[in-house]
């Protein structure tokens, strides 16, 4: 059964091109998402895509500051909003307790916040050394930078520890279930508000991470996956809130009664707030693990689209930073695997090269109906001893070239070049239709630019067609693919001949009978002869010079 020709498949781009190679690495944010409602947004965190590493570094440095400034801040009056909405277990509190607690807890905000920051920005010289001046950093290094988040988490989290322990040590003294409650309240909002810092951080800090990772994921970092952000939002949205809840009733119940309209307060501001806070932790939860998987899809649509230079950045060390470095992966070696098969196309010809990626190598052959032509130099030898070699080998490269270009234009492939000829085949190993036409066609079009863009050489060409045999020829350690037959030999004799004619082409007489009308019609049929090494008559055929 025949193989119907394909097309041939588009060039594998250039590995080196495109937005892999730019110093900031690749954008985090698919394009997509930013076409979002957020887009602004993204494109506000994550800057412009040809941002240099310290401009990277600096956005990352001040958005990361104002945003845990403000989530500890916010955190902070959500504590102290609480701490006077919740009922207090053993009654009313004092003026004067209540103004010491105001005046402790807004002088420890104060004193804290500039700590937070100095704390932090160690961290971010560190890491600013590493992504500005190291553009492949060692795994230390990489581990470094992908435990920001949770460097940074940790430092508010101490901070809110020692105001929490602080604040309850100085309320034991009035009433230790007053101390329990401002306790409870202040490590329920701080653990919350630090997760919120996580993740502010995390999100803020993707940019310059992808840097970092861009020579590879170390591994067994223990940052939470996929999982443990989904149960961290659940916790944040659901859990926590419904403690607090909890909390108030069991010290109703056990401690001291609280009113309805109390109990309703509490509900409505614990409700309230664990809206806000859960719809926000959920979002950026649900697009830390959207993202990658965007970006993701997006590359197989590329990949699947034929554009093998693509490459989604990767700013995870979890489950879905492993599936961004596997597409990686993935894409270079189908580039790998494109370059090899554009080198093997180019080595033994791209239909010869598609036959055996899509059905295997077998050593022996089979008959087919091929057309042939075969191009060779006239006086190569007085050639490489008249010029030195470097002008030899530009002179047959020209005189390739332009064989090659015309061979493959009218459908043909070039089977093998033999030091200063060539051997072009029409119809294997996929069929071809016209194969004649294209043959005679081709030979024409070649003596033509032959002569006119290669002048000082001279070329004779001979086309034959018939039955011959084409596969792989040799042994399982070292093969090619060929074809062998009497067409071959004939077109081979025919060039011999060619060389002492004016034209420098001749066709054998049954290759133009069995052609097209329009492509005879530039032919003439002549005498016959017997070719060297042959024992039957072969008419010639020359071209008709045109008018």
């Amino acid at each position: 059964m025949e193989i119907e020709r394909a097309d041939p498949p588009a060039p594998a781009r250039d590995p080196a091109a495109g937005a892999r190679d730019r110093a900031a690495g690749p954008d985090p944010v698919p394009a997509r998402s930013r076409r979002s409602p957020f887009g602004l947004l993204w494109r506000l965190i994550d800057g412009r895509p040809d941002d240099t590493r310290p401009q990277i570094m600096r956005r990352a440095h001040v958005l990361v500051t104002v945003a845990t400034g403000l989530a500890n801040l916010v955190g902070a009056l959500v504590v102290l909003l609480f701490s006077v909405v919740v009922p207090t277990p053993d009654g009313s509190v004092s003026d004067r307790i209540r103004l010491i607690n105001f005046v402790v807890f807004a002088a420890y905000v104060v004193a804290a916040v500039p700590v937070g920051l100095i704390l932090g920005e160690r961290f971010f010289r560190r890491a600013r050394r590493l992504v500005e001046g190291n553009l492949r950093p060692d795994n230390r290094e990489r581990v470094l930078l992908l435990y920001g988040p949770l460097r940074l988490m940790a430092v508010h989290l101490t901070l809110w520890g020692i105001g929490t322990v602080g604040w309850v040590i100085i309320n034991l003294p009035f009433s230790w279930l007053l101390a329990v409650k401002l306790g409870v309240t202040s490590l329920l909002g701080g653990i919350t508000t630090c997760t919120v810092v996580y993740l502010l951080t995390e999100r803020l800090l993707r940019r310059a991470v992808t840097t970092a990772l861009s020579a590879g994921i170390p591994g067994r970092t223990g940052l939470p996956g996929v999982v443990a952000r989904s149960v961290l939002a659940w916790a944040l949205g659901t859990a926590v809130p419904l403690l607090g809840l909890i909390v108030l009733a069991v010290g109703s119940f056990g401690l001291a009664k609280v009113t309805l309209h109390d109990f309703a307060v509490v509900v409505l501001a614990l409700g309230g707030t664990s809206l806000l806070v859960g719809l926000g932790v959920t979002y950026g939860a649900a697009r830390a693990i959207a993202d990658p998987v965007e970006s993701v899809r997006l590359g197989l649509a590329r990949v699947e689209r034929g554009d093998l230079d693509v490459e989604v950045p990767v700013y995870d060390a979890s489950e879905v930073g492993l599936l961004q470095a596997g597409f990686n992966h993935m894409a270079a070696g189908l580039r790998e695997h494109a370059r090899l098969q554009d080198l093997f196309g180019r080595q033994v010809g791209e239909d010869v090269a598609k036959v055996a990626l899509e059905h295997g190598i077998d050593l022996g052959g089979e008959l087919r109906e091929v057309a042939v032509i075969f191009v060779d130099l006239v006086g190569s030898t007085r050639l490489a001893a008249d010029r030195p070699p470097t002008e030899v080998v530009k002179l047959l490269n020209d005189f390739f070239a332009v064989v090659v270009e015309v061979i493959g234009a009218h459908g043909g492939w070039i089977n093998k070049f033999e030091g200063d000829a060539a051997l072009a085949i029409f119809g294997a190993p996929l069929a071809l239709e016209g194969a004649q036409s294209r043959a005679l066609a081709a030979a024409r079009e070649l003596a033509e630019r032959l002569r006119r863009e290669v002048p000082t050489l001279r070329a004779a060409v001979g086309v034959s067609a018939g039955e011959a045999v084409a596969g792989h020829i040799g042994a399982e350690e070292r093969f090619e693919y060929t074809v062998i037959g009497d067409p071959v030999n004939e077109a081979a004799r025919l060039t011999d001949l060619a060389k002492t004619t004016a034209d420098g082409v001749l066709a054998a007489g049954s290759v133009v009978e069995s052609a097209g009308a329009d492509e005879a019609a530039h032919w003439w049929l002549g005498e016959e002869v017997t070719l060297r090494g042959r024992t039957q008559e072969t008419r010639l055929a020359s071209p008709r010079q045109e008018p």
